[in-house]
């Protein structure tokens, strides 16, 4: 590999030349600091109040270009509702392409989400922006090689800048982008897109139009990669692959992104030599994750020296500005105010998706919350599986697959997590409204069945329940879930009964992978009966996880027997709607093997403590709220 630049600590002296790179990434349409699930303001996110971390930034330093990372075009109410308008009036741009306008991007990428809405109301949208959106690895066509393939939009831009060196003379500065989407985008929203969009391996791109970006004059190359960090050893079609691809020649900066999380950030301090979280570098070169949501701003500086009429990078300089900190009591405070002309601009956009968001569907006897469904079953996420059971037993009936019992695979989506202690489904008893049944199920997932054995079902579960950590018998307080577990991973199997043996060891690890050949999935049954592991079911569930997403045993595209085109929360819609009235849920369908002697704890929000009867008497008890916001629980098992 060639020299890396030095860190800025080495670099406070006179004769460099600075320029600065801000970054968002995973905006997902939040542009007000407005919660639209619980239809209140929020300080935890909002591109309004990035605006002024993003101005403040830009007041310092005479050279800045602004980046957004991808995911900007869906996964909120609002831009749900935007995708529900048939027409705009005028020229009335997208709300979030308009407020990107606004604060002058000078570049973006695509992200996977940027297709969820289906690729005609993609390109409409992209029409209007005012800066350039790239992508190296999302194609129209692929070709024999990277530079061969027909891309989507351009593979890469060059930016020019005017740069002052030590005696003050301006010269040119060309700046190289390159963007990458993960290369599943494809599998994800296949129903959406059939086969008029093809990916490639992020690195396989990168690896082809990185040197051609040099050869056409770039001084400096920066990669927009919307992927996770990921393992720093390079495999085929890796989703987060931002550490393998730092180890490229060529690349100077990275922006990572798709995965919510931020960095630099003690969250990576196990990541390995090649990932230093502390200065936000990977393989020595500086990246930020900004978070989501507008919750971060990136901030990179690279320091550059004018020698031999060519600009060489010398040093850099990495961080994260947040909109809002929290005290050591766990309270959220703001820490910039809403830009006036941001909010000005969502303003129409904002007061439909209130609007929207209010009408009626039915009525909730009983609240329906997502606070314990990470450690016990949960009614909200049971709703779900079966609006789901419900739908595909009427799309099979009369068929060669209706007489085959049928499951269903639903996980909670709001549960905490890096999400914060807000974020969990609350549905409080009485009227049951849009945007209730939006916090049940966020994403525009179509629905999808597969043809499932007994055995792929215990190993569906053995996937799942392998968020809990091993736990001996007779301790006192032991961390109950694995915190890099997310929750849209935590499928539970309505239709089966079963119980969890938390002595054995998970069978898998976050990623998927098995690690272990014990078991603690115990007396799985079906309507009163073993599950013999070579009988055959059919598994309801939605095309992210059908598709292969998650590594579930059974998962993948030969196994589905029915897909879409209805939502999994269109179907959840009409389904409250046509019940009217919410059931109970019934008795729990799973439970953990009891350990008499033994208590777990785990995090979940601070008002969960209300809720704690329903976990059974005198069997969980609130403890402390931590700096990070969350109540931690005592849980005797």
């Amino acid at each position: 590999m060639p020299p890396v630049a030095k860190t800025l600590s080495a670099a406070l002296r006179p004769g460099l030349s600075r320029l600065r790179i801000l970054a968002t990434s995973d905006l997902h349409v939040h542009i007000t600091p407005w919660d639209y699930h619980s239809d209140r303001t929020s300080a935890a996110f909002g591109l309004a109040r990035t605006a002024s971390l993003i101005a403040a930034a830009r007041a310092e330093v005479a050279c800045c270009i602004l980046l957004d990372n991808g995911d900007f075009l869906q996964g909120s109410p609002m831009g749900d509702v935007e995708a529900l308008r048939t027409h705009r009036p005028g020229d009335a741009k997208h709300p979030m392409i308009a407020a990107m306008n606004a604060l002058h991007y000078d570049a973006a990428t695509l992200g996977n989400h940027e297709f969820s809405n289906g690729l005609d109301f993609l390109l409409r949208q992209l029409a209007g922006a005012e800066f350039p959106v790239i992508s190296a690895n999302v194609l129209r066509q692929l070709g024999d090689t990277p530079l061969g393939d027909q891309t989507l939009v351009p593979p890469t831009v060059i930016l020019s800048r005017q740069l002052t060196d030590a005696d003050g003379t301006s010269h040119p500065l060309r700046i190289g982008i390159i963007g990458l989407a993960p290369p599943q985008t494809t599998q994800w929203d296949r129903q959406q897109l059939g086969t008029a969009v093809q990916t490639r391996d992020i690195l396989e791109a990168a690896t082809a139009h990185v040197p051609k970006l040099r050869a056409e004059g770039a001084d400096i190359v920066i990669a927009l990669s919307h992927s996770g960090i990921g393992s720093s050893i390079a495999s085929a079609n890796m989703e987060n692959a931002s550490a393998a691809l730092a180890a490229l020649p060529g690349i100077d900066a990275l922006i990572a992104g798709h995965t919510h999380q931020t960095f630099p950030s003690p969250d990576f301090l196990a990541q390995g030599a090649d990932v230093d979280p502390v200065q936000g570098r990977l393989w020595g070169k500086p990246a930020v994750m900004p978070g989501f949501h507008g919750s971060h701003l990136g901030v990179i500086d690279l320091y550059l020296n004018r020698r031999a009429d060519r600009w060489h990078l010398t040093a850099s300089h990495a961080e994260l500005r947040p909109i809002a900190k929290r005290s050591q009591t766990g309270r959220l405070t703001a820490l910039t105010h809403s830009a006036p002309e941001i909010l000005a601009i969502a303003k129409v956009a904002h007061q439909a998706t209130r609007q929207w968001s209010m009408l009626a569907l039915g009525h909730n006897p009983t609240p329906l919350h997502s606070y314990f469904a990470m450690i016990s079953a949960s009614p909200a996420v049971r709703l779900v599986a079966r609006a789901q059971a419900a739908h595909v037993a009427r799309r099979l009936a009369g068929g060669p697959y209706a007489s085959l019992p049928l499951i269903s695979a639903a996980a909670p989506f709001h549960a905490g997590g890096r999400g914060g202690p807000d974020n969990y489904t609350h549905v409080g008893a009485g009227p049951l409204v849009m945007r209730h049944a939006y916090d049940l199920y966020p994403h525009p997932n179509t629905i999808a069945a597969l043809l499932v054995t007994g055995a792929e079902l215990t190993q569906w579960l053995e996937r799942s329940f392998s968020q809990f950590n091993r736990i001996t018998a007779g301790a006192q307080d032991a961390p109950l879930l694995n915190p890099d577990f997310p929750s849209f991973n935590f499928d539970t199997l309505e239709g089966l009964d079963w119980q969890v043996d938390l002595t054995a060891p998970p069978a898998f690890d976050t990623r998927g992978t098995p690690v272990a050949s014990a078991s603690r999935i115990r007396n799985l049954s079906c309507q009163g009966r073993p599950v013999d592991a070579f009988a055959r079911f059919i598994l309801a569930s939605n095309s992210y996880r059908a598709g292969g997403s998650g590594a579930f045993a059974g998962a993948t595209p030969d196994r589905i027997i029915l897909s879409g085109p209805e939502s999994n929360r269109d179907i959840l819609l009409a389904h409250i709607a046509g019940q009217g009235l919410i059931p109970a849920s019934g008795a729990a369908n799973w439970r953990f093997v009891a350990m008499p002697g033994t208590s777990v704890t785990f995090e979940s929000a601070p008002d969960a403590a209300a809720h704690l009867p329903e976990l059974g008497p005198a069997k969980a008890a609130a403890l402390d709220i931590g700096p990070n916001g969350f109540r931690r629980y005592r849980l005797h098992l």
